[in-house]
Order: structure tokens, then sequence, then C-alpha cells
């Protein structure tokens, strides 16, 4: 399994796109300067009323497939 950890910092109104559909992939920056890319509707289940916010792991296999993204405890 491959493991990318990362912060993010969405307000409401910069998720809009993503919410209804017309984003449909999620591009970061990683702190080590390399850009990872995932399913937008993986965001939905962190999605609060100040938006999305805080640090968290993206997991997948080695051929980038079957991504989970999931908050880091402590948020």
């Amino acid at each position: 399994m491959k493991h990318f950890d990362f912060r993010l910092d969405i307000s409401p109104e910069q998720y809009l796109p993503y919410y209804r559909g017309r984003v449909t992939q999620v591009v970061i920056r990683l702190a080590d300067g390399h850009t990872v890319s995932f399913p937008a509707n993986l965001l939905r289940q962190f999605v609060q009323a100040d938006g999305i916010r805080g640090d968290f792991t993206l997991s997948c296999d080695e051929q980038n497939k079957g991504a989970t993204l999931q908050r880091k405890s402590g948020q």
C-alpha cells in the first residue's frame, strides 16, 4: 500500500464545485513537492459547516487504485 500524508484547508465556498460535481478530482501538493490526485467524492464524509480542515492520509494500492481517505486521529 502507498500512503500520502497532507493537510487540507477547504472553505465551504471552495468545496461547492466538488460537491456539485463540476470538479471530480482533487489535486494536492505534498510537502516533498510531488502532486497527487484522488476522486473528489472521497471528501464528502469530511465536510463540516466550516468546510474541510485537518490532516489526512490517502492510501492506495501499488497500481494507484482503490483509494481511501482518512482523517488523522485527534482532529
